[in-house]
């Protein structure tokens, strides 16, 4: 299997050892991307296509919550799926209300979950791409329409 058809995955966490053990955990079936804190992760949802986006909750400057706000800012469209070893349940609840992941797992993740967790948000966020690029199939075929309609009523 190529990296090019992998789905593509940044997993955030401040805690090193966890980046290396989701990477030697996942590195075969996915295109792993990590990042030790938000301001990288956003940086690198700016210059990589990411289709899934995996963080920590409780982490020193920017919780997973606030990072996925910054990042629905500058690309709405990677699966977002949270991690919560605390009972910050609250932040969880709000997020989930408000749209802004797609699901979320506690601490410490079991291997055949989060891969579970990973191929359904990838399945979502496939079936999401496919409806996006038939919508705008669809309003050109209706633009086209709508201009041969006036060409035809203007002659």
């Amino acid at each position: 299997m190529e990296n090019k058809s992998k789905i593509t995955v940044l997993y955030v966490d401040d805690e090193e050892n966890n980046l290396i053990s989701f990477k030697a955990t996942f590195r075969l079936r996915y295109k792993v991307l990590t990042a030790i804190n938000g301001a990288t992760a956003i940086e690198m949802v700016k210059k990589n296509h990411i289709d899934i986006v995996i963080t920590d909750q409780r982490m020193p400057e920017m919780t997973g919550v606030a990072l996925l706000e910054e990042i629905i800012k500058i690309n709405p469209e990677p699966m977002r799926i949270l991690l919560t070893g605390y009972a910050d349940m609250g932040a969880v609840v709000d997020a989930v209300n408000k749209g802004k992941i797609y699901h979320y797992l506690s601490k410490p993740w079991s291997e055949a979950e989060l891969d579970e967790t990973i191929q359904r948000a990838y399945e979502v966020y496939s079936e999401r791409k496919d409806i996006l690029e038939t919508y705008s199939k669809l309003e050109v075929s209706n633009e086209q329409l709508e201009f041969l309609l006036r060409q035809k009523l203007l002659s």
